[in-house]
């Protein structure tokens, strides 16, 4: 078995790795992978393989290879302010990447099969709101994750900007995805083995792309046989924000401001940048190999005239160093969270102050 790319020391590694072998591509996706740790949804003895380009499963929990979620967040191309219907949540990481992206005023709706795994996101998602220190450095649009057989969707639901569907979709339910677009949505999903791009450009009108070569588990079919009736699954309405949470987002946006000007004017005033550390040296490695995992299977990346120049063979890269640093100076102080201590200091009531922090625990 092997990965698309080599596995990563941590999770800044791991997306150094994807940026190199251009499974992430844009600047939005690459700042959602690195603001959410992947080994935080692996249960503790698994966390070693957090950083392989592998796909994890135990039991219901299931977690994509790292270079299946980058070809997913930059097909679907987000934008503040989309929304998205991810089908198959799971563990609700991919969910929490696309919430970072969307922004307050987006619509963020998951559906899982199974309710242990809904519990387990539902504990992951209020762990990375409480601890996380990337969470003040986005405006977050919370995932809400709902029961049921994704193919059992009420008619009257409404359409979505963007869908993903982490499973294998038969070809007789094409046209059942299809429908949860809006008009210039975009759904990604396997589909006759391939990774594929479909857009809605029309009422009745499509573009359709290959991305990749891949192999899921097929979607599971609705069983009726006890009632033989459908369990029709109903999607979370489409909120309002209150005026109080309105307030919220605004007062943190305007110290996100303020912030932004002091560190502007302070490096107008001739202070130095924090000092940068030498990277190690990594071994880079373009496989053109299939890879088995569980269910899942991934092979390389169907071709692409942009790809023809690319060098296929082995490369051993070396990252350009800085100067040489003092054994004293080589470990960096821990980031400071600035929108928090702003917050903190603030002559306001400590219930207002939290209020403000999402009574978050760091």
């Amino acid at each position: 078995m092997g990965g698309a790319v080599s596995a990563g020391e941590d999770n800044d590694e791991l997306i150094d790795n994807l940026k190199e072998a251009q499974y992430i591509r844009t600047e939005l996706v690459e700042q959602a992978f690195r603001a959410i740790d992947r080994a935080d949804y692996y249960l503790e003895e698994f966390k070693d393989n957090a950083y392989k380009d592998l796909a994890w499963k135990h039991g219901n929990i299931h977690l994509s290879a790292p270079c299946i979620y980058s070809e997913v967040m930059e097909a679907l191309d987000l934008q503040p302010g989309l929304s998205f219907l991810n089908l198959g949540s799971g563990t609700g990481y991919l969910s929490s990447m696309v919430g970072l992206i969307l922004g307050p005023f987006g619509v963020n709706h998951g559906v899982e099969l199974h309710s242990d795994v809904i519990e387990y996101a539902k504990q992951k998602l209020d762990f990375f709101i409480k601890t996380s220190d990337s969470f003040d450095k986005f405006e977050f649009c919370e995932p809400s994750f709902v029961i049921g057989n994704c193919l059992e969707i009420s008619p009257d639901c409404t359409q979505y900007d963007r869908v993903y569907c982490g499973a294998g979709v038969q070809k007789e339910h094409e046209d059942y995805m299809k429908n949860l677009l809006k008009v210039g949505g975009i759904l990604v999903m396997p589909l006759e083995e391939k990774l594929t791009k479909i857009t809605r450009t029309g009422p009745s009108a499509w573009e359709t792309k290959k991305i990749l070569a891949v192999s899921f588990a097929p979607l599971i079919q609705p069983n009726h046989a006890d009632s033989g009736k459908s369990r029709l699954v109903h999607l979370p309405p489409v909120a309002v924000r209150s005026l109080q949470d309105l307030a919220r987002i605004a007062i943190r946006g305007t110290i996100k401001k303020i912030i932004h000007q002091e560190a502007m004017s302070r490096a107008g005033n001739g202070l130095k940048n924090p000092p940068r550390f030498k990277r190690r040296r990594v071994r880079r490695r373009r496989m053109e190999t299939i890879v088995f995992l569980d269910k899942e299977v991934f092979a390389s990346r169907i071709s692409n005239p942009s790809d023809d120049n690319n060098n296929s063979e082995d490369i051993d890269e070396e990252r350009p160093e800085e100067e040489e640093t003092k054994p004293s100076e080589l470990k960096a102080d821990p980031p400071v969270n600035f929108l928090r201590e702003k917050v903190l200091s603030l002559p306001l009531p400590d219930p207002l102050k939290y209020y403000l922090l999402y009574y978050r625990e760091k």
